[in-house]
């Protein structure tokens, strides 16, 4: 097996994780807001919409390299 081949399986268990993150740091973030801290959840939203831009990308890869040739 080409090395090329073992890429895709821990890219996607990286953006797998990185989806896992992202949704841990929303409920953080939902608590944060309930206890009034908007400005603090509103930097933490804004941080999460650059991981969520970059997820559409990061999934078209994935795809790509998975596809056979």
């Amino acid at each position: 097996m080409p090395n090329s081949d073992l890429l895709p399986s821990p890219l996607f268990k990286i953006n797998e994780n990185q989806q896992a993150l992202e949704a841990a740091i929303m409920e953080l973030t939902l608590w944060v807001e309930q206890r009034g801290s908007s400005e603090a959840g509103g930097n933490v939203r804004g941080a999460l919409d650059t991981i969520r831009k970059n997820e559409e990308f990061i999934n078209m890869t994935l795809a790509m390299l998975m596809t056979p040739e």
